[in-house]
């Protein structure tokens, strides 16, 4: 399996009036990624809740993210957490059920030194499944120094990087740090990836196709076959509507535009909860 690279949707997770999975919702979802041509599928990661969900309901929607995918897209799992132990056995979890990759957020809340967070990224690492490191540091609340991102993504079995400072100088320093290192470079903010393609950037993965995958994946074509005038105006295009997701906390307003399309429920689970609908015209022509 390919990848990571293009564009790989961060998708949020459907939930039932009463909290529970919506697995119906969520395969449909997924369906209707493929068929839009994006090149990856994120499970289980910030946008889908991921601090919610119990390694049953991670399973459960991988299983089905695997049996939409088909034989080209790529499947990634979001594995990181902020104990050692706990995410390593969601990098087993995702390798033993057919994961082409793993999402490793770097640890929140309890700030690692480097020699912890080099600890933690081989010990995931050394499960067997490749691993994107996701640098948020909004998230996280620790912003790595370039190098420091560099080295961990030197680590073997890293092969990308989620890189969402949203700041294209860090960007552009994390990539000279990397050098001639075998690891994709992701941008992790709809607004800044295609800035990022043209310093070398891989992809976005995107919050921003779980409402106009289509529209997404064009700005992505645009640029491959060198068309950067059609990239550029499909981007600016899409660029309101990525405002305004991010204008509360994500997933709350991807998951409002979701409902509003009626591609599944407002509900999200506690302490997150349904945010104001979309403007009226936003939505309008997203596919």
């Amino acid at each position: 399996m390919a990848g990571p690279f293009g564009v790989m949707t961060a998708l949020v997770t459907p939930m039932t009036p009463d909290g529970a999975l919506d697995l119906p919702a969520w395969s449909r979802l997924c369906r209707r990624q493929v068929e839009a041509g994006v090149h990856g599928l994120v499970v289980a990661g910030t946008t889908g809740e991921s601090p919610t969900l119990d390694a049953d309901e991670r399973e459960a929607l991988l299983r089905a993210a695997l049996a939409e995918a088909g034989p080209s897209t790529h499947v990634c799992m979001g594995v990181g957490t902020n104990d050692t132990r706990s995410t390593v056995q969601n990098v087993k979890l995702a390798l033993a059920q057919g994961a082409h990759s793993g999402l490793l957020v770097l640890p929140y809340y309890n700030k690692p030194t480097p020699a912890g967070l080099r600890a933690h990224v081989a010990a995931a690492a050394a499960v067997g499944l490749p691993l994107i490191v996701y640098h948020v540091p909004g998230r996280t609340g620790q912003r790595l120094t370039p190098a420091l991102l560099a080295e961990l993504c030197r680590i073997p079995g890293v092969v990308g990087c989620k890189e969402a400072t949203g700041d294209l100088i860090y960007g552009q320093d994390f990539m000279a740090a990397l050098g001639a290192a075998s690891c994709a470079t992701l941008s992790g903010d709809d607004f800044t990836w295609m800035p990022l393609l043209s310093v070398g950037g891989a992809g976005v993965i995107s919050v921003l196709s779980n409402v106009a995958p289509r529209r997404t994946v064009a700005v992505w074509n645009a640029w491959q076959r060198g068309d950067v005038a059609a990239a550029r105006a499909e981007h600016a295009a899409l660029y309101a509507l990525v405002g305004w997701l991010f204008s509360e906390s994500n997933p709350v307003p991807c998951k409002m535009a979701l409902a509003a399309m009626g591609l599944c429920s407002p509900v999200l689970r506690m302490p997150l909860m349904a945010g104001s609908a979309p403007p009226a015209g936003l939505l309008d022509g997203m596919e």
